[in-house]
């Protein structure tokens, strides 16, 4: 099976800041939409250097570009097979930075008339392969990314993601060559569904804003800005279609009511805001909500019989690949602080395992999964509820929903119970630690969900259309 994952990439993302949260994290969270069955893997790439110069190649494309000989430790999440390229995608590196890349978007054709896409330029394939392991703190991310796009150009337009523990950026490509980046306010939040999302850029606040050099000279030597009064990147790189209106913002619509309250704007206005306060401190749970919803009790859900109910492409999806949220905990060493939460398949039917930065390995079973179905696989395993589940959903919803409730209470207190002990162990004897309560929660969930999946085949053995109510006395 092949696939082009540019074409069919459509993310959905989150980003926090450290004082909008409750208990001081920072957090970034993302959807990795792209086909319905095509495992990922969890990897932890350790500490390495080099004693030659490091070139990397990408398979997708041909990018090619010369890499540092040190290469940090970090984690992520590659594809099953590398013939179409790594897409690692998301993950810590050492120094406790979190990466996720990207939200695919779109750029308009008059600015790409100016400054086209690089062909063999950096794409999502390459850019957490290329950045996280080489970078001590979110604004270094995006700086190392943002001159790697000035020097070889991108060839998609992207939302790239960027946190530690005191900052969080969000990073736009727009055309071949030219970028910028906004910090979200530590009492602030965004959401972001595939489309270019960032809108005035203050080109005298360096604190708050980074951006390509020359990106203001462009768009005016090229006459691309509408309102000259003001530099709006959305406004000016961004599209504003009919497709916009019911593929992308009804998602950061459902987002902001969700946190914000609920407003009059419409699920298809063009004008939602890029930031936004909370009206309540935002916790995982929150994250973990949004990324795994289908705009629940509105008429837009697929799950209900309404007629509008796929006027909207929801946030949960089948074509989720795996749903990821890098949370970095304040006042804790990172390799305990940092805390990767990755929910494999469709977020909406699967949960959200913790993963501590400081493991030296996966479990074995998030290192499985090809193509076709493998059941020791642990993409396989949530995937496998899924498939199940959406055939009766109404008789088995409600149990795969009772699964969640306490698989998630029992990783919620499995994860504080480690914190603890983790406060009186350090070196090989932390690492260890951290690595086998990886290994016990992951199995934990994988055992709930793989007793689900044998109470729902036991139970849908009486769904057959061959059923016939027989008389006793025949």
């Amino acid at each position: 099976m092949e696939y082009n994952k540019a074409e069919l990439s459509a993310c959905t993302s989150i980003l926090v800041g450290k004082k909008a949260t409750i208990d001081g994290s920072t957090m970034i969270g993302r959807n990795e939409d792209a086909q319905a069955s095509w495992p990922k893997h969890f990897v932890v790439h350790p500490h390495i250097e080099h004693t030659t110069a490091q070139t990397f190649v990408s398979k997708a494309n041909g990018f090619k570009m010369s890499l540092p000989q040190e290469q940090f430790k970090y984690t992520a999440t590659p594809e099953w097979t590398t013939k179409e390229g790594l897409f690692e995608e998301d993950g810590f590196n050492e120094y406790g930075v979190a990466m996720s890349a990207t939200e695919s978007a779109y750029a308009n054709e008059t600015v790409l008339g100016a400054d086209p896409l690089v062909e063999d330029g950096i794409g999502e394939e390459a850019m957490v392969t290329v950045v996280l392991p080489y970078v001590k703190s979110a604004r270094d991310g995006v700086a190392r990314l943002g001159a790697i796009v000035e020097e070889y150009g991108t060839c998609e337009t992207n939302g790239i993601l960027f946190s530690d523990d005191d900052e969080v950026w969000y990073m736009e490509t727009g055309t071949g060559h030219y970028w910028v980046a906004q910090r979200i306010p530590d009492d602030s939040y965004a959401v972001v569904a595939n489309q270019l999302a960032i809108q005035t850029i203050d080109f005298a606040d360096s604190d708050n804003f980074m951006f390509a050099d020359q990106i203001a000279e462009f768009v005016e030597t090229n006459h691309l800005n509408p309102n000259p009064q003001t530099f709006n990147f959305r406004k000016i790189f961004g599209t504003q279609t009919l497709s916009d209106e019911h593929y992308s913002t009804p998602r950061v619509w459902w987002g902001q009511q969700q946190f914000s309250g609920f407003t009059d704007e419409s699920p298809m206005s063009e004008e939602l805001a890029f930031i936004k306060k909370a009206n309540r401190l935002l916790s995982i749970d929150d994250v973990k909500m949004y990324l795994s919803s289908h705009f629940e009790k509105t008429p837009y859900d697929p799950m209900n019989e309404s007629s509008q109910n796929h006027l909207f492409r929801p946030i949960s999806l089948a074509k989720t690949q795996e749903s990821h949220i890098l949370q970095h905990r304040p006042n804790l060493d990172p390799t305990v602080a940092c805390v990767q939460w990755i929910a494999m398949g469709v977020s909406a039917q699967s949960v959200y395992v913790p993963f501590y930065l400081g493991i030296d390995e996966t479990p074995e079973a998030y290192q499985l999964g090809t193509l076709p179905y493998d059941g020791n696989s642990a993409y396989w395993v949530y995937k496998l509820v899924s498939v199940l589940v959406d055939g009766h959903y109404k008789e088995f919803g409600k149990q795969l929903q009772a699964t969640q409730k306490q698989v998630n209470i029992t990783l919620n207190k499995g994860l504080r119970d480690a914190d603890q002990q983790a406060q009186s162990l350090a070196g090989v004897e932390l690492t260890k630690f951290l690595t086998q309560t990886g290994v016990a929660l992951s199995n934990q969930a994988l055992s709930a969900y793989r007793k689900l999946t044998a109470d729902i085949i036991t139970a849908s053995t009486d769904f057959s259309r061959l059923n016939f109510k027989t008389d006793l006395n025949l």
